[in-house]
């Protein structure tokens, strides 16, 4: 059978929500809100893709702590397939506090570096091995080249940095089949000043570049052709942590299931605008049923009309 797969770091999210401003040094605010969920990263597609029907499994890091034995009490929760590779004494999961106010988020992360040797490479390559498409995260170049090499459709996204540049990622980006960037992210790594200069730079990799324009949807270049595929409407947006995992596993869905990219971008920015009504990653989602019934009703609304605003 078909799968989907990937390897990366468990995130927990200690998410303060309701928060007027951030407090300067010496002082303290209360948060209306409070939660501790799993974050984003590859296990929060997974897990997204499982509750889409999709088999999905990952590789991941787990010590013997309390974080980690609250990850693994999650993972059985949501019925997720999934291979622990660590066993040495420190927390090797991301932890990361979210304070979210009105105007953004502002986060606080810390994390046990994994050192990754020859032997761990070859125990995630053997659990990768047959995937129709991998999810890619930075640090595994020679397990992803070893997947490529053998039909393995490959997609690569990335978070925000200061360091962004192709340079810095051109081997990933020329392994890549698809590369998910937002509009911030790609006018960024192509040290571009607008989207059509950005997507003429990422053509060099892809013949189809997709470039996420938050809420007002998505951009796809195909040949000379630019389309916009429209966001979820109606929505009420409350947080948009784990908006981006979420995408990826709308986009990850069509492409699965072999739909066209017009259909696995719609399917995506679905998944993903569903995502923001909630607080955390995983707490606003659709199922399989639900998201094919929402892609039909907008499909007819994707075209060409509009794309100069983004050029």
């Amino acid at each position: 059978m078909d799968f989907v797969s990937g390897v990366g770091n468990i995130n927990i999210d200690i998410l303060y929500s309701g928060i007027e401003n951030i407090p300067s040094e010496g002082e303290e605010v209360y948060s209306k809100g409070f939660d501790i969920q799993l974050g984003g990263g590859v296990p929060a597609t997974m897990i997204n893709l499982t509750r889409l029907g999709v088999p999905s499994k990952f590789c991941t890091f787990l010590g013997n702590n309390m974080f980690s034995n609250y990850a693994k009490d999650q993972l059985d929760f949501y019925q997720t397939s999934y291979k622990n590779l660590y066993q040495g004494n420190g927390m090797p999961l991301t932890i990361t506090s979210i304070i979210s106010t009105k105007k953004d988020r502002t986060f606080i992360s810390y994390s046990d570096p994994v050192q990754i040797t020859k032997v761990l490479e070859d125990e995630i390559y053997a659990y990768l091995k047959g995937s129709k498409i991998v999810e890619m995260t930075k640090g595994y170049l020679n397990v992803y080249k070893r997947l490529k090499a053998e039909g393995t459709t490959l997609i690569f996204d990335v978070g925000w940095e200061d360091s962004l540049s192709l340079d810095k990622y051109s081997e990933y980006l020329e392994l890549a089949d698809y590369f998910t960037p937002n509009q911030k992210e790609a006018l960024k790594i192509t040290e571009s000043s607008n989207l059509k200069e950005a997507a003429d730079k990422l053509k060099k990799y892809f013949n189809k570049v997709i470039i996420k324009l938050d809420k007002e949807g998505c951009m796809y270049v195909e040949e000379d052709n630019t389309y916009i595929v429209p966001p979820l409407k109606g929505i009420k947006a409350i947080d948009s942590t784990g908006a981006g995992d979420a995408f990826l596993s709308g986009f990850i869905y069509g492409l699965y299931h072999n739909y066209p990219l017009s259909d696995a971008v719609l399917f995506g920015n679905i998944t993903g605008g569903s995502c923001v009504q909630g607080v955390g990653c995983l707490t606003s989602y659709l199922e399989e049923k639900k998201l094919l019934e929402i892609a039909e009703t907008m499909r007819p609304q994707i075209n060409r009309a509009g794309t100069d605003k983004y050029y």
